[in-house]
């Protein structure tokens, strides 16, 4: 695999802070390729010889950060409820400016939609691993119930700028996946 230019490393990550910063400010809608090239002192050019529009570079920051917390997930996965919990809570405490601003701010409600199906996908699966015994509650009702209501809880957690700290918020929200699950 070939080595990318640190220049445009260091390009893609200024373009990508960029429209962080501006989303704290603006609605999305409102951000233009021209603020985002002021913010992250590069050209017009520049943003686009990486991403189509500005459509294109959200996605790609979303589907970037999600595939990062797949990763976290999948290794907490190994754990018990409390401390795989806690190590989503670390991770989401340790980047908070890009969760905070994809859902405390509400700056990219498709950003949610995308957060909720992985939630939805990763919960199933850890349903499949965990609940051999037959429930009274269809799998599927289950599922979007845990994800939804720990969806809420991080929005939550996010808007209020973290008023626990990671360990109190997986203990909490453990003790619930452990009487739901258990």
């Amino acid at each position: 695999m070939s080595k990318v230019d640190r220049r445009i490393l260091k390009s893609q990550e200024a373009i990508k802070r960029a429209i962080l910063e501006l989303m704290t400010d603006k609605n999305f809608d409102q951000i233009t390729i021209q603020d985002i090239s002021d913010r992250a002192n590069v050209s017009r050019k520049t943003i686009y010889l990486h991403y189509a529009d500005k459509f294109d570079l959200l996605d790609k920051l979303i589907e970037e950060s999600i595939d990062k917390l797949r990763e976290v997930g999948e290794a907490a996965c190994e754990l018990d409820w409390k401390p795989a919990t806690q190590v989503c809570f670390e991770y989401l405490e340790s980047h908070y400016p890009f969760f905070s601003t994809m859902l405390a701010n509400k700056g990219a409600p498709y950003f949610r939609s995308r957060f909720l199906k992985y939630q939805i996908e990763a919960f199933q699966n850890e349903l499949r691993k965990t609940n051999d015994r037959k429930n009274a509650v269809n799998e599927e009702i289950t599922v979007q119930f845990v994800a939804s209501a720990y969806v809420g809880v991080v929005e939550w957690w996010l808007t209020n700028g973290m008023p626990h700290p990671p360990r109190v918020m997986a203990d909490q929200v453990g003790t619930l996946f452990e009487a739901l699950y258990e």
